[in-house]
């Protein structure tokens, strides 16, 4: 009897590739409990990151006393850049008011991160739900 042997190679297990999370933390006053808000922002942030076993920590980008414009803003802007560079995977803000104050900018900045493959993630949603009579 004739018998052929057929070697299978054992698969390597597929290990998940961690993502590189970022935060981006504004405040919109230089006064001092608002200076105080975003230092407490920056290290929850930090603390959340690196405590996931799946994420890198990629950094915490922070503006303070400044407009949601997003012009006007050098660490938003820095982030922006890193993204567009393949250094960040996603972004975690607290709401959706402290990543953009016009609604136009936050859509084309979201959709322009979707399609070089960055999540972005509100902690909060704050939509502005209609009042009805």
């Amino acid at each position: 009897m004739d018998r052929n042997v057929q070697k299978i190679e054992a698969k390597k297990p597929l290990v998940p590739k961690r993502k590189r999370v970022c935060a981006y933390a504004r405040v919109s006053s230089g006064k001092d409990a608002m200076l105080h808000s975003i230092s407490a922002q920056v290290s929850y942030y930090i603390e959340l990151i690196q405590s996931r076993r799946d994420w890198i920590y990629a950094g915490v980008y922070a503006d303070s006393a400044v407009t949601g414009t997003k012009d006007m803003r050098d660490d938003f802007q820095r982030m922006l850049t890193d993204c567009r560079a393949g250094k960040i995977d996603m972004i975690i803000t607290k709401s959706i008011s402290r990543f953009a104050r016009n609604t136009v900018t936050m859509l084309e900045t979201v959709r322009e991160l979707k399609s070089i493959g960055i999540d972005v993630y509100f902690e909060k949603k704050d939509f502005c739900m209609p009042k009805v009579a």
